[in-house]
């Protein structure tokens, strides 16, 4: 295990699964207003397990710029990852030959690596858990809460930790929201939970119709389950140590009628692919 360097910073992300841009903008988080304005940016990924490979690679959601070169700009990102966890050096050959961030983190600058999930598609026996010290499922799929509580920080090692949580996610439900008022939509309702029994689904159980009519109210859910998260956030940046990065953003966006598709995956729109992204230093101690 390396030694950390001086200036190496403690880095936390935070994924809002699902959220989209326009969500997360209409909730109006008071927490955020810390770390800056939302900008509008791009998941890699239209779903959860590929999307997250490359948040590990250290490939976040990104700008979309006209002029350059594809190559350019994906070293510029990795630059930019190098600037917010103040280690120069940190960059595509320093991250060769694995390409994964958290093991680089740990293996060669001495960090600690943490992860809590809420999706069943990113448990610990997936090959995502790799480089981690901890990755763990969390308790509830939608409670930001309990991981921000269960968080912890070393005194004598920087951390990188992610937190990856589900309010946003299919139902679009807080914590505090009784699983009788969930929306249930036919396919839809109960597979991650059964998948992640091992319970087999069947293709008649597919949905055979979209209601059109429904989904202006599912994402009227989404900004208010995106707005649940706002204690939650407040509480996690008075947890963080002074010279920690924050960064809030979401793995992919959601259709709520775009095209007359609902939800996220083997869709090509736009809309799915376009997040959330705000980041920002905690400097001073709370």
């Amino acid at each position: 295990m390396g030694h950390p360097p001086e200036t190496a910073r403690n880095f936390v992300i935070v994924i809002l699964d699902s959220c989209r841009y326009d969500s997360l903008v209409a909730a109006e988080l008071s927490s955020l207003k810390r770390l800056g304005v939302i900008e509008r940016r791009f998941s890699y990924a239209s779903w959860t397990p590929p999307s997250h490979y490359n948040l590990f690679m250290g490939l976040l959601p990104h700008t979309s710029p006209t002029g350059v070169h594809a190559s350019t700009a994906w070293k510029s990102e990795l630059h930019q990852m190098a600037e917010r966890l103040g280690i120069p050096e940190l960059g595509f050959t320093a991250m060769l030959p694995q390409l994964w961030l958290p093991h680089t983190l740990r293996a060669d600058y001495g960090y600690t690596t943490s992860a809590w999930v809420s999706m069943p598609v990113l448990n610990p026996s997936t090959p995502l858990s790799a480089g981690f010290d901890r990755y763990e499922m969390a308790p509830a799929h939608n409670d930001l809460g309990a991981l921000v509580e269960a968080l912890e920080f070393s005194d004598d090692r920087p951390c990188f930790t992610v937190l990856n949580t589900g309010e946003t996610h299919f139902p679009y439900a807080g914590p505090l929201e009784e699983r009788s008022s969930w929306p249930k939509i036919e396919g839809v309702d109960g597979v991650f939970e059964r998948l992640s029994h091992g319970q087999a689904l069947h293709q008649s159980e597919a949905p055979r119709s979209l209601r059109l009519d429904r989904v202006e109210a599912l994402h009227l859910r989404q900004i208010e389950a995106a707005r649940s998260t706002d204690a939650a956030l407040q509480r996690l940046m008075e947890k963080c140590p002074p010279n920690t990065w924050l960064v809030v953003t979401s793995d992919h966006g959601e259709l709520f009628g775009e095209a007359g598709y609902l939800g996220h995956g083997p869709i090509a729109h736009p809309t799915v692919l376009e997040v959330p992204f705000v980041e920002g230093l905690i400097a001073d101690a709370n």
